[in-house]
């Protein structure tokens, strides 16, 4: 925790009204005390940034923090999110939404922070790969650089790409990777590895206290219907009944985490005091994409045919993970199973106005 640093400037501005005759210096003051005094009687409550806070998990992470009574930071450039997934939590007085860049420099102090920034859909990160690799580095430079400053506690959201077309499986975290450092999704997996590099480096020099999870496939409300993940492909296309499009022969296999299950592993990351990192979080249930595809068809009660299309550069064959880490140290497994996530995101994806997200462009 941050010692003797300033309150929320929203605190100190909040002042002004209600006493109008203090100086700005002692508006910082009074607030200072209010803010350590209601922390002192609520306990556990913490100042929490999270970057990429408006996407898809971030924005499901922000609610589940205001909702246990923290004071929440959401820190995002709204080049691949929607301000629509936090516009709900703009009203609490402890949450607080901030436009900006991490490639930029971040002068916040804060307890903990969760690092999500980063386009991180095919559809996104390949649009602008210069982009999405100056967010992994770049912006894990900047957060750790104020994690060092203020003693924060920081959370690195990397990925199941660093692994690549994996020659192990299941993937446990020992394992190195098969990534072509020049190919297409090199952008998205060789960032990620980059970034772990970072904090594993300012833990090692500095004593930053870090944390590493390696998120695999994800879903649930919220995803973006033109990120090109295959669930958000697949369920837009069969509720427009349009044909799937199924890349290669379908065989290649994924392993899908709800977003809740995925959330609480993050959190139980966190806030455990046994392991850094890095620890794979995602469903070891695996299927084939042909499967999933059979399987939205069955569940959105659409007529659409399947058909397919030539397999993307360096695309992984089988992707699943081991989480042995996770329930050792975590106390940590999924709950929700894919028939059961999927009619979840089937029906949230049938009260949104399709119109209102974009496609990816080369400019996001």
């Amino acid at each position: 925790m941050c010692t003797g640093r300033r309150p929320p400037l929203a605190v100190v501005d909040g002042l002004a009204g209600a006493y109008p005759g203090l100086s700005v210096g002692d508006r910082q003051r009074e607030a200072r005390f209010w803010w350590w005094r209601r922390r002192f009687i609520l306990g556990k409550i913490q100042r929490i940034l999270i970057t990429g806070g408006a996407g898809f998990l971030g924005s499901h992470l922000c609610e589940r923090m205001v909702d246990e009574g923290h004071d929440v930071i959401c820190l995002d450039n709204f080049f691949t999110s929607q301000k629509s997934n936090v516009e709900h939590l703009l009203g609490r007085p402890n949450f607080e939404l901030i436009r900006h860049d991490i490639t930029m420099p971040v002068w916040l102090e804060v307890d903990q922070v969760y690092n999500l920034a980063c386009p991180a859909a095919p559809g996104h990160y390949q649009f602008n790969p210069i982009k999405t690799v100056k967010t992994s580095v770049l912006g894990a430079i900047n957060v750790l650089g104020m994690a060092k400053r203020c003693r924060a506690r920081i959370l690195q959201a990397s990925t199941s790409e660093v692994y690549g077309d994996p020659e192990v499986h299941p993937q446990d975290e020992s394992y190195r990777g098969n990534v072509n450092p020049i190919g297409p999704r090199a952008c998205y997996d060789e960032g990620k590895r980059a970034a772990e590099t970072l904090f594993m480096d300012y833990h090692r020099m500095n004593g930053v206290d870090i944390r590493i999870a390696r998120i695999f496939n994800t879903y649930g409300p919220r995803m973006h219907p033109f990120d090109g993940r295959v669930v958000s492909n697949f369920i837009r296309q069969a509720l427009a009944g349009q044909d799937i499009t199924v890349f290669g022969d379908g065989e290649q296999t994924r392993s899908f985490c709800y977003r809740d299950d995925l959330v609480e592993g993050l959190i139980r990351l966190m806030n455990q005091t046994d392991v850094a990192g890095p620890v794979n979080l995602g469903n070891p249930d695996e299927f084939t994409v042909a499967e999933l595809a059979r399987l939205v068809i069955q569940l959105t009660d659409s007529r659409s045919s399947v058909v397919h299309g030539p397999l993307p550069a360096d695309d992984p064959v089988r992707r699943r993970p081991d989480i042995s880490l996770a329930r050792r140290s975590l106390d940590w497994q999924p709950r929700v199973n894919l028939r059961e996530g999927l009619t979840r995101t089937i029906e949230w994806f049938r009260t949104i106005d399709i119109r209102q997200y974009r496609p990816p462009t080369p400019n996001y």
